[in-house]
C-alpha cells in the first residue's frame, strides 16, 4: 500500500482541519508514493524509538506528538532532530504525527471511555462549523459517586499507572469529572465553570495545583505520557479494522523519568 493511501484513511479518523493553528500534525518525513508494509506505532519520535523502528524494518511511523514542532533551517549530525530526520529518510521510514486532531477526535473520547463518563460534553470548543463542535477534553458524571482517593485510585488502575498525583481532600465526593489528555492546566478554569469536582490531567506544577484547590477543583495529575499513552493501542486497532493488510508493531516506551 502507498504512503498516500495510508494517510487518508488517517485523516478519514482524524481531519487535518481539527488541528490547532499552532500545532504540525501531518506527514514530516517521507515519501507519498512510497510502499508501506509495516507500520510502528509511538507516542513520540524520540531517538530510541526511531532506532526500533529501523531494526524492526518499520516503513512508517505513527506518532502522537510531532517530530517537527516548529522551523527548521538546516538538517545535520551534530543537531538531535537533525540525526532523527537524517535516520528516518536513510532508511526510508516515513514519520506521520497525529497530534491536536487525533486529540479532538480521538484521544478525549478514548480517556472518558476508561473513565467511564456519562453524559459528555467537550470542554474546550476548538472547532465549529454548522454540523457540529468538536474540541479537546471532555466533562462527564460518573458511573457512582467516588471519595477522591478511591477515584485516584480507579484512575490508577483505569490507565495502567505506577501512580498519581493528587490535589485535594481525600474524602471529597467526586461526581462530575472533566479529563484532559495531555498538559491542562490551562483548562482548570473551563473544569471548573462546567461543574466539575475532579479533573484528571497531566503537566500539574506546584502552583496550578494549589490553586485549583482553593477554587474548588481537586486535581489528578496522571502525567502527559500517562493518559496519551493509550494513542498505540487506539490506532493499532484502528488499522487492524481499517488497514488489515499493514503489519503494526508498538515501539517500546515507557514513562520518561523515573522516581527513586
Amino acid at each position: 500500500m502507498k504512503l498516500k493511501d495510508v494517510i487518508s484513511q488517517l485523516e478519514e479518523l482524524c481531519p487535518p482541519q481539527f488541528a490547532m493553528s499552532w500545532d504540525n500534525s501531518g506527514l514530516q518525513t517521507g515519501r507519498y508514493e512510497q510502499e508501506v508494509l509495516t507500520v510502528c506505532l509511538a507516542v513520540d519520535a524520540t531517538t530510541p524509538v526511531i532506532e526500533y523502528a529501523v531494526r524492526e524494518g518499520a516503513d512508517l511511523l505513527i506518532t502522537h506528538h510531532p517530530l517537527l514542532f516548529s522551523g527548521i533551517k538546516s538538517i545535520h549530525d551534530r543537531d538531535f532532530v537533525g540525526r532523527r530526520i537524517i535516520d528516518l529518510i536513510r532508511n526510508d521510514i516515513a514519520c506521520y504525527a497525529m497530534h491536536t486532531n487525533f486529540d479532538v477526535m480521538g484521544m478525549a473520547d478514548a480517556a472518558a471511555d476508561l473513565l467511564r463518563l456519562k453524559d459528555r460534553e467537550v470542554l474546550e470548543k476548538t472547532y465549529e462549523d454548522d454540523v457540529s463542535q468538536e474540541g479537546i477534553g471532555r466533562t462527564g458524571k460518573l458511573t457512582e459517586h467516588m471519595k477522591l482517593d478511591d477515584f485516584a485510585a480507579f484512575v490508577k488502575s483505569a490507565f495502567h499507572l505506577e501512580q498519581v498525583r493528587v490535589y485535594g481532600d481525600p474524602d471529597d465526593t467526586v461526581v462530575t469529572c472533566a479529563v484532559l489528555p495531555g498538559s491542562g492546566k490551562d483548562e482548570i478554569d473551563l473544569a471548573i465553570a462546567a461543574g466539575a469536582d475532579v479533573m484528571v490531567t497531566g503537566d500539574v506544577n506546584h502552583h496550578a495545583g494549589l490553586d485549583a484547590v482553593e477554587k474548588g477543583i481537586d486535581l489528578i495529575d496522571a502525567g502527559h505520557y500517562g493518559v496519551e499513552k493509550l494513542f498505540v493501542p487506539y490506532m493499532e486497532d484502528y488499522l487492524h479494522r481499517n488497514l488489515p493488510s499493514l503489519e503494526t508493531i508498538a515501539a517500546p516506551e515507557g514513562e520518561p523519568c523515573r522516581l527513586i
